[in-house]
C-alpha cells in the first residue's frame, strides 16, 4: 500500500487520520489469523473485503468462549464422558486458575499505568482564524478565464478568498514540570490560539515553543503549578510483541486508554513533510482515533516511547495499524527547539542509500545490508573523514545500520559539533571513522540537493545561459532548468527557461541565497512572492 494509502486527517481541517480497533483476546486472534489458513492480520486488515470476515470471526471467538465456560460449569453428574472429553480438549494443559490469575495480572498492570499517566496527559485544541487564500491560477493565464470566473482566483492582498476559520483537537504530554509539552506539530501548525486542559479540568492558554515539520513534532508551554511530566522510555530497546497503551483524547473524549502491542519498527512511511521528514515509525495496534494526535504511547512500566502520529488505512476505518515517533527521535527535537527555539541537527554531507540484493551483486559488496554511501561532498564531514564513494556503513556509534534512512535520522538526531563513531567496510576491509558533525543548515542542504529547490533545478544565470534562454544581457538571477510534476514550483506555475529574480522583494543569485530567504518565511509563517522573467515578461508568482 502506497503513501496515498496514509490519511491523515488535519486536527483543524489539515492532516491526520487515526483510528481504533476494539480487539479481544489479543493473543488467541493473532494466532487464528497467522495461522496457515489465514493470511497474516496485517496484510488483511488492509483488504475492505475482508472487514466482514474478521468481524465475524471474532464473534465466534466470544461465542466458542462462552460455550466452554458453560460446559465447564456444570455439575459432574450432568456431564457425560463425551462432554467431559471435549472440555479437556478444549482446556488444553493450562490451568484455568492460572490463566486467570495471569489475566488479572495484565489487567492491574493496565490500571496501575492508566492511573499513573492520568496527571501527564493533556487534551489541546487549536483555533486557527480566517486566512486570505492564494491564487492557484498560472501567471499569465487571468486574461484567458471565461467572464465571472475572476473572483475564484483574486489577489489575497487585493480582498480575495478566505480560508474559513478552523478548530482543532489533538492531545500531548508533558514532558518537563516547568510546563513543556510534547504534541504533533499537524495538532498547532498555523494556529493563531492553543489551549491545554489538564486532568484536573484546569485549561490555560499554551505557548507554542517551536514546530518540526521534518518530524511532525511541536514544543508548548504552559504556566501551572503541580504538574507532573512522564518518564522517558526507551523506544530502541522496545520489542516487537511488547505490550504498550496509547493515551489521548480521541473524539474529544479526554483520557481515553487502549492497549495493543508494538507491531513493527523502524517503518518509514513517507507520510512526514510530503515525504521528505524524518520518519522512523513504531507500529502498533493499540487504538488511535482523530484526536489521539500527539498522545503518548507508553510501556506497562509508564514510560514515554512513542508520539502517536498517523494510521494506515484505506477507508478511515479502523484498520488496527497506527504509527507513533519514537522517542529516540522526538527527544533530540524536544531539547533543541526548549534550548534554541528551533531544532539544529547535524550534516554528515555524503549521500546514501540502502544495501539490496541486487546491489551486493553490481558492486560485489562484501556486506548485505548497510548504508552505501553514493557520493561525498568536498569539503564537508564525510570528506573530512576520509569516507569514500562505495563505502558501506555498517554501524554507528555501536548501534547497527540496516538502512540508509536509519542512518540519516541518526545523524539528524545528532547535535553540530558532535563526534561519531563509523563502522564502515571498504571492498571486504572493517575500518572505524571519527566524522565531526557540522550544522545542517540551508545552505548546506542546497548544495547537497545541486541546486534543487521547491522541485526544481536552478542554477545561476550566466551569459552563456542567458543567450540561450534568449535573455541577452541579463546577468543576475536564478534560471529554472527543470521543474518536478507535482512540485511547489510545479503548483505555482513555473516553468522551465523562467528566471527568478527575486524573492520576497530581495534580489537573488545563488541558490542558497534563495534557499535561506524560503526557510525564513517558513519560520515567520509569511508567504512569499517571487518576481520572475518570462520571455519579456516580467511577472509574480506566489509559492503555493
Amino acid at each position: 500500500m502506497g503513501a496515498s494509502a496514509i490519511r491523515r486527517r488535519a486536527t483543524h481541517g489539515k492532516c491526520l487520520d487515526e483510528v481504533a480497533e476494539h480487539c479481544v483476546d489479543f493473543a488467541t486472534v493473532r494466532a487464528k489469523y497467522h495461522s496457515p489458513a489465514h493470511p497474516p492480520l496485517e496484510n488483511t486488515l488492509t483488504m475492505r473485503n475482508q472487514w466482514k470476515p474478521i468481524s465475524f470471526a471474532l464473534g465466534s471467538l466470544w461465542v466458542a468462549t462462552l460455550t466452554a465456560a458453560v460446559v465447564v460449569s456444570l455439575p459432574d453428574g450432568l456431564r457425560s464422558d463425551a462432554m467431559a472429553d471435549q472440555t479437556a480438549q478444549r482446556a488444553g494443559a493450562i490451568d484455568p486458575g492460572q490463566g486467570l490469575n495471569t489475566a488479572q495480572d495484565l489487567s492491574a498492570s493496565f490500571r496501575t499505568v492508566a492511573e499513573a499517566m492520568r496527571p501527564s496527559v493533556v487534551s489541546v485544541s487549536s483555533k486557527t482564524s480566517a486566512k486570505a487564500v492564494a491564487s492557484r491560477l498560472p501567471p499569465g493565464l487571468r486574461s484567458q478565464l471565461p467572464p465571472g470566473f475572476e473572483k475564484y482566483f483574486e489577489d489575497p492582498s487585493q480582498g480575495g478568498r478566505q480560508m474559513p476559520e478552523r478548530e482543532g483537537q489533538g492531545s500531548g504530554v508533558i514532558v518537563r514540570e516547568d510546563g513543556y509539552i510534547l504534541t504533533n506539530n499537524h495538532v498547532v501548525e498555523d494556529a493563531d490560539e492553543v489551549y491545554v486542559e489538564l486532568s484536573d479540568d484546569r485549561r490555560l492558554e499554551a505557548e507554542v515553543v517551536g514546530t518540526d515539520p521534518e518530524t511532525d513534532l511541536a514544543v508548548l508551554k504552559i504556566e501551572a503549578d503541580n504538574l507532573r511530566a512522564i518518564a522517558f522510555g526507551d523506544s530502541d530497546a522496545i520489542q516487537v510483541g511488547d505490550w504498550v497503551l496509547a493515551i489521548g483524547s480521541p473524539f474529544g473524549l479526554d483520557q481515553t486508554v487502549t492497549a495493543g502491542i508494538i507491531s513493527g519498527k523502524n517503518r518509514n512511511r513517507r507520510i512526514v513533510n510530503n515525504g521528505n521528514g524524518f520518519e522512523d515509525f513504531l507500529q502498533t495496534d493499540a487504538a488511535i482515533n482523530p484526536g489521539n494526535s500527539g498522545g503518548p504511547l507508553v510501556n506497562l512500566r509508564g514510560e514515554l516511547v512513542g508520539i502517536n502520529t498517523a494510521i494506515l488505512s484505506r477507508s478511515g476505518a479502523s484498520a488496527g495499524i497506527g504509527f507513533a515517533i519514537p522517542v529516540s527521535l522526538a527527544r533530540p527535537v524536544l531539547t533543541s527547539i526548549i534550548e534554541y527555539g528551533q531544532v539544529r541537527r547535524g550534516f554528515l554531507g555524503a549521500q546514501v542509500r540502502d544495501v539490496t540484493p541486487e546491489l551486493v551483486a553490481e558492486m560485489g559488496l562484501k556486506v548485505d545490508d548497510g548504508a552505501l554511501i553514493q557520493g561525498v561532498l568536498d569539503k564537508q564531514p564525510a570528506a573530512n573523514a576520509n569516507l569514500q564513494p562505495g563505502d558501506v556503513v555498517v554501524s554507528v556509534d555501536g548501534k547497527k545500520v540496516r538502512s540508509s534512512s536509519q542512518l540519516v535520522n541518526y545523524i539528524a538526531s545528532r547535535p553540530p559539533g558532535a563526534s561519531v563513531a563509523m563502522v564502515i567496510n571498504r571492498d571486504g576491509e572493517t575500518l572505524t571513522k571519527t566524522v565531526n558533525l557540522q550544522e545542517r543548515t540551508s545552505e548546506a542542504m542546497a548544495m547537497f540537493n545541486g541546486g534543487s529547490v521547491l522541485g526544481a533545478k536552478l542554477e545561476p544565470i550566466t551569459p552563456e545561459s542567458a543567450q540561450r534562454y534568449g535573455y541577452s544581457g541579463m546577468d543576475s538571477g536564478l534560471i529554472v532548468l527543470s521543474v518536478e510534476d507535482g512540485g511547489i514550483a510545479d503548483e505555482s506555475g513555473l516553468m522551465a527557461g523562467d528566471v527568478i529574480e527575486s524573492a520576497g522583494g530581495n534580489a537573488v543569485s545563488s541558490v542558497t541565497a534563495l534557499q535561506a530567504i524560503i526557510t525564513e518565511a517558513k519560520r515567520q509563517g509569511i508567504p512569499l512572492r517571487l518576481i520572475i522573467r518570462r520571455g519579456n515578461t516580467r511577472m509574480i508568482v506566489p509559492l503555493q
